[in-house]
Protein backbone atom coordinates (compact mmCIF):
# COMPACT_ATOMS: atom_id res chain seq x y z
CA UNK A 1 0.00 0.00 0.00
CA UNK A 2 0.96 3.82 -1.03
CA UNK A 3 -0.38 5.96 1.06
CA UNK A 4 0.33 10.36 1.02
CA UNK A 5 -0.63 13.69 1.44
CA UNK A 6 -1.79 16.04 -1.67
CA UNK A 7 -2.84 19.46 -1.35
CA UNK A 8 -1.52 23.39 -0.88
CA UNK A 9 1.26 23.47 2.16
CA UNK A 10 -0.58 22.86 5.01
CA UNK A 11 -3.61 22.06 3.71
CA UNK A 12 -2.89 18.36 2.71
CA UNK A 13 -5.36 16.12 2.55
CA UNK A 14 -4.62 12.27 3.15
CA UNK A 15 -4.72 9.60 0.22
CA UNK A 16 -3.04 6.70 -1.19
CA UNK A 17 -2.01 5.48 -4.78
CA UNK A 18 -4.21 2.81 -6.66
CA UNK A 19 -2.20 0.17 -8.98
CA UNK A 20 -2.65 2.70 -11.91
CA UNK A 21 -0.98 5.21 -10.13
CA UNK A 22 -3.89 7.54 -9.85
CA UNK A 23 -4.04 9.55 -6.40
CA UNK A 24 -7.33 8.63 -4.89
CA UNK A 25 -8.68 11.05 -1.98
CA UNK A 26 -9.01 9.50 1.22
CA UNK A 27 -10.42 12.70 3.12
CA UNK A 28 -14.35 10.90 3.44
CA UNK A 29 -12.53 7.99 5.21
CA UNK A 30 -10.10 9.52 7.86
CA UNK A 31 -9.25 13.43 8.44
CA UNK A 32 -5.03 13.21 8.33
CA UNK A 33 -2.59 9.99 8.17
CA UNK A 34 -0.86 10.68 11.38
CA UNK A 35 0.87 8.40 14.12
CA UNK A 36 -2.08 6.99 14.57
CA UNK A 37 -2.80 5.64 10.80
CA UNK A 38 1.09 4.09 11.12
CA UNK A 39 -0.06 1.71 13.89
CA UNK A 40 -0.55 -2.10 12.81
CA UNK A 41 -3.90 -1.23 13.74
CA UNK A 42 -4.02 1.61 11.88
CA UNK A 43 -2.53 0.14 8.62
CA UNK A 44 -4.61 -3.07 8.49
CA UNK A 45 -8.24 -0.60 8.51
CA UNK A 46 -6.86 1.10 5.73
CA UNK A 47 -6.26 -2.02 3.78
CA UNK A 48 -9.42 -2.54 4.21
CA UNK A 49 -10.79 0.14 2.41
CA UNK A 50 -11.29 -0.70 -1.82
CA UNK A 51 -9.44 1.87 -3.61
CA UNK A 52 -11.74 1.98 -6.16
CA UNK A 53 -14.51 3.29 -4.22
CA UNK A 54 -12.25 6.70 -3.54
CA UNK A 55 -12.40 9.78 -5.44
CA UNK A 56 -9.42 10.26 -7.93
CA UNK A 57 -7.81 13.54 -7.50
CA UNK A 58 -8.04 15.41 -10.84
CA UNK A 59 -4.54 16.68 -11.98
CA UNK A 60 -1.31 16.85 -10.80
CA UNK A 61 -1.54 18.18 -7.14
CA UNK A 62 1.10 18.85 -4.81
CA UNK A 63 2.63 15.93 -2.64
CA UNK A 64 3.33 16.78 1.07
CA UNK A 65 4.70 15.01 3.49
CA UNK A 66 3.21 11.44 3.17
CA UNK A 67 2.32 11.50 6.90
CA UNK A 68 2.06 14.08 10.13
CA UNK A 69 3.72 13.99 13.89
CA UNK A 70 7.03 13.46 12.84
CA UNK A 71 9.00 14.08 16.26
CA UNK A 72 12.47 13.00 15.62
CA UNK A 73 14.46 13.00 12.29
CA UNK A 74 17.68 10.80 13.00
CA UNK A 75 20.20 11.06 10.62
CA UNK A 76 23.10 8.21 9.85
CA UNK A 77 26.55 9.11 8.69
CA UNK A 78 29.19 7.52 6.68
CA UNK A 79 26.62 4.21 6.57
CA UNK A 80 28.15 3.95 3.48
CA UNK A 81 31.57 2.13 2.72
CA UNK A 82 32.50 4.21 -0.86
CA UNK A 83 30.71 7.46 0.89
CA UNK A 84 33.21 7.56 3.84
CA UNK A 85 35.88 6.87 1.37
CA UNK A 86 35.01 9.58 -1.24
CA UNK A 87 35.04 11.87 2.13
CA UNK A 88 38.06 10.51 3.52
CA UNK A 89 37.41 9.62 6.62
CA UNK A 90 37.39 5.67 8.16
CA UNK A 91 34.26 3.62 8.04
CA UNK A 92 32.76 3.84 11.69
CA UNK A 93 32.88 0.85 14.03
CA UNK A 94 29.23 1.76 15.01
CA UNK A 95 26.81 4.23 13.55
CA UNK A 96 26.91 7.59 13.35
CA UNK A 97 23.79 9.45 14.65
CA UNK A 98 22.97 12.99 14.25
CA UNK A 99 19.42 14.64 14.30
CA UNK A 100 17.89 16.69 12.01
CA UNK A 101 15.27 19.14 12.96
CA UNK A 102 11.33 18.21 12.22
CA UNK A 103 11.28 21.90 10.93
CA UNK A 104 13.40 20.84 7.87
CA UNK A 105 10.84 18.05 6.53
CA UNK A 106 8.77 19.64 3.74
CA UNK A 107 7.02 17.88 0.53
CA UNK A 108 9.29 15.83 -2.13
CA UNK A 109 8.78 18.18 -4.69
CA UNK A 110 9.06 21.44 -2.34
CA UNK A 111 11.78 23.84 -3.54
CA UNK A 112 14.90 24.18 -1.83
CA UNK A 113 15.80 27.30 -0.58
CA UNK A 114 19.71 28.06 0.43
CA UNK A 115 20.17 29.24 3.92
CA UNK A 116 21.75 32.66 4.49
CA UNK A 117 25.38 32.35 4.24
CA UNK A 118 25.16 28.86 2.66
CA UNK A 119 27.42 28.13 0.10
CA UNK A 120 28.48 24.55 -0.02
CA UNK A 121 24.96 22.85 -0.78
CA UNK A 122 25.19 19.25 -1.32
CA UNK A 123 22.69 16.33 -2.03
CA UNK A 124 21.53 12.56 -0.26
CA UNK A 125 19.22 10.62 -2.21
CA UNK A 126 18.99 8.06 1.07
CA UNK A 127 16.62 5.58 2.00
CA UNK A 128 14.00 6.68 4.74
CA UNK A 129 12.35 4.45 7.24
CA UNK A 130 9.09 5.50 8.96
CA UNK A 131 8.80 4.04 12.89
CA UNK A 132 4.95 2.91 13.27
CA UNK A 133 5.07 1.22 16.73
CA UNK A 134 7.28 2.18 19.75
CA UNK A 135 10.53 1.14 19.88
CA UNK A 136 12.64 1.62 22.97
CA UNK A 137 15.27 -1.21 23.24
CA UNK A 138 14.54 -3.14 20.74
CA UNK A 139 16.52 -6.09 19.84
CA UNK A 140 17.86 -6.45 16.03
CA UNK A 141 15.57 -9.72 15.01
CA UNK A 142 12.48 -7.80 16.08
CA UNK A 143 14.18 -4.18 14.60
CA UNK A 144 11.55 -4.53 11.65
CA UNK A 145 8.59 -5.48 13.37
CA UNK A 146 8.31 -1.79 14.36
CA UNK A 147 8.74 -0.39 11.07
CA UNK A 148 5.42 1.39 8.80
CA UNK A 149 7.02 1.61 5.99
CA UNK A 150 9.51 3.04 3.82
CA UNK A 151 10.30 6.43 1.71
CA UNK A 152 12.83 8.08 -0.41
CA UNK A 153 14.34 11.11 1.14
CA UNK A 154 17.03 13.87 0.08
CA UNK A 155 19.35 14.56 3.11
CA UNK A 156 20.20 17.88 2.00
CA UNK A 157 23.38 19.30 3.74
CA UNK A 158 25.58 22.40 3.94
CA UNK A 159 28.70 21.27 4.15
CA UNK A 160 30.53 24.74 5.32
CA UNK A 161 27.90 24.77 8.54
CA UNK A 162 28.16 21.24 8.89
CA UNK A 163 31.84 21.26 9.11
CA UNK A 164 32.45 24.05 11.00
CA UNK A 165 33.83 23.24 14.77
CA UNK A 166 32.04 19.72 13.11
CA UNK A 167 28.74 21.18 13.80
CA UNK A 168 26.64 18.59 12.16
CA UNK A 169 22.80 19.76 13.27
CA UNK A 170 23.73 23.17 12.02
CA UNK A 171 24.58 21.45 8.51
CA UNK A 172 21.80 19.55 8.23
CA UNK A 173 18.45 21.32 9.96
CA UNK A 174 18.06 23.96 7.92
CA UNK A 175 14.38 24.81 6.91
CA UNK A 176 13.77 22.60 3.31
CA UNK A 177 16.41 20.39 3.80
CA UNK A 178 14.06 17.32 4.28
CA UNK A 179 12.30 16.57 1.47
CA UNK A 180 9.91 13.46 1.84
CA UNK A 181 8.44 11.34 -0.37
CA UNK A 182 6.27 10.93 -2.64
CA UNK A 183 4.80 8.51 -0.33
CA UNK A 184 5.06 5.67 2.28
CA UNK A 185 5.26 2.27 1.00
CA UNK A 186 4.17 0.01 3.66
CA UNK A 187 6.66 -2.69 5.04
CA UNK A 188 4.89 -5.37 3.32
CA UNK A 189 5.38 -4.47 -0.10
CA UNK A 190 8.93 -4.26 0.19
CA UNK A 191 10.39 -7.32 0.48
CA UNK A 192 13.69 -6.98 1.13
CA UNK A 193 15.16 -3.04 2.31
CA UNK A 194 18.78 -4.48 1.68
CA UNK A 195 18.33 -4.69 -1.75
CA UNK A 196 17.18 -1.70 -3.49
CA UNK A 197 18.41 0.50 -6.12
CA UNK A 198 19.64 4.84 -5.30
CA UNK A 199 20.16 7.11 -7.32
CA UNK A 200 20.44 10.95 -8.13
CA UNK A 201 20.97 13.39 -10.76
CA UNK A 202 22.03 17.06 -10.76
CA UNK A 203 20.78 18.93 -13.98
CA UNK A 204 20.06 15.55 -15.77
CA UNK A 205 23.67 14.17 -14.60
CA UNK A 206 23.61 10.74 -12.88
CA UNK A 207 25.48 11.48 -9.64
CA UNK A 208 24.91 8.91 -7.26
CA UNK A 209 23.94 5.27 -8.23
CA UNK A 210 24.48 2.55 -5.73
CA UNK A 211 22.26 0.36 -3.30
CA UNK A 212 21.39 -0.26 -0.06
CA UNK A 213 22.87 -3.78 0.07
CA UNK A 214 26.22 -1.45 0.22
CA UNK A 215 25.34 0.07 3.72
CA UNK A 216 27.91 -0.88 6.46
CA UNK A 217 24.94 -1.39 9.19
CA UNK A 218 21.67 -2.50 7.74
CA UNK A 219 17.82 -1.18 8.97
CA UNK A 220 17.35 -3.62 11.21
CA UNK A 221 20.70 -2.74 13.11
CA UNK A 222 20.11 0.97 12.84
CA UNK A 223 16.68 0.89 14.78
CA UNK A 224 18.07 -1.62 17.38
CA UNK A 225 20.87 0.78 17.52
CA UNK A 226 19.13 3.95 18.17
CA UNK A 227 16.40 2.99 20.21
CA UNK A 228 19.51 2.27 23.08
CA UNK A 229 19.51 5.80 23.06
CA UNK A 230 16.31 7.29 22.64
CA UNK A 231 12.87 5.81 22.19
CA UNK A 232 11.51 5.96 18.61
CA UNK A 233 7.65 6.67 18.24
CA UNK A 234 5.41 6.38 15.36
CA UNK A 235 5.71 8.70 12.52
CA UNK A 236 9.85 9.24 13.43
CA UNK A 237 12.15 9.07 10.48
CA UNK A 238 15.51 7.30 10.03
CA UNK A 239 17.97 8.35 7.37
CA UNK A 240 20.06 5.36 6.71
CA UNK A 241 22.57 7.18 4.79
CA UNK A 242 24.01 8.00 1.36
CA UNK A 243 26.10 6.53 -0.90
CA UNK A 244 29.53 8.07 -2.68
CA UNK A 245 28.64 10.69 -5.31
CA UNK A 246 27.76 13.91 -3.15
CA UNK A 247 29.30 17.24 -4.20
CA UNK A 248 31.32 17.03 -1.04
CA UNK A 249 33.80 14.47 -3.03
CA UNK A 250 33.67 17.12 -5.94
CA UNK A 251 33.88 20.41 -4.61
CA UNK A 252 33.59 22.30 -7.81
CA UNK A 253 30.08 20.46 -7.78
CA UNK A 254 27.97 22.39 -5.14
CA UNK A 255 24.33 22.93 -5.92
CA UNK A 256 23.69 26.46 -6.77
CA UNK A 257 19.91 28.96 -7.33
CA UNK A 258 18.44 27.68 -10.56
CA UNK A 259 19.67 23.67 -10.63
CA UNK A 260 17.50 20.56 -10.40
CA UNK A 261 18.06 17.75 -8.61
CA UNK A 262 16.20 14.48 -9.02
CA UNK A 263 16.25 11.23 -7.24
CA UNK A 264 14.47 7.96 -6.59
CA UNK A 265 14.79 4.75 -4.86
CA UNK A 266 13.46 1.42 -7.02
CA UNK A 267 9.69 0.79 -6.08
CA UNK A 268 9.42 3.89 -3.56
CA UNK A 269 9.22 6.96 -5.87
CA UNK A 270 11.10 9.41 -7.08
CA UNK A 271 11.31 13.27 -6.06
CA UNK A 272 12.49 16.52 -7.81
CA UNK A 273 13.68 19.79 -6.30
CA UNK A 274 14.47 23.27 -7.78
CA UNK A 275 17.35 25.02 -6.10
CA UNK A 276 16.24 28.69 -5.04
CA UNK A 277 18.67 31.08 -3.47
Amino acid sequence: MKICRFGEAGLEKPGLIDAEGAVRDLSGILEDITPGTLSAAGLAALRQVDPASLPVVVGSPRLGVPFTGTQKYVGIGLNYRDHAREAGLAVPSEPIIFLKAPSAICGPNDDTLMPVGGEKLDWEVELGVVIGTTARNVAEDDALDHVAGYCVLNDVSERAFQMQSAQWDKGKGCDTFGPTGPWLVTRDEVEDPQDLELWLEVNGQRMQSSSTAQMIFGVAALISYASRYMTLVPGDIIATGTPSGVALGRPDAWLKPGDIVRLGVAGLGEQCQRVIG
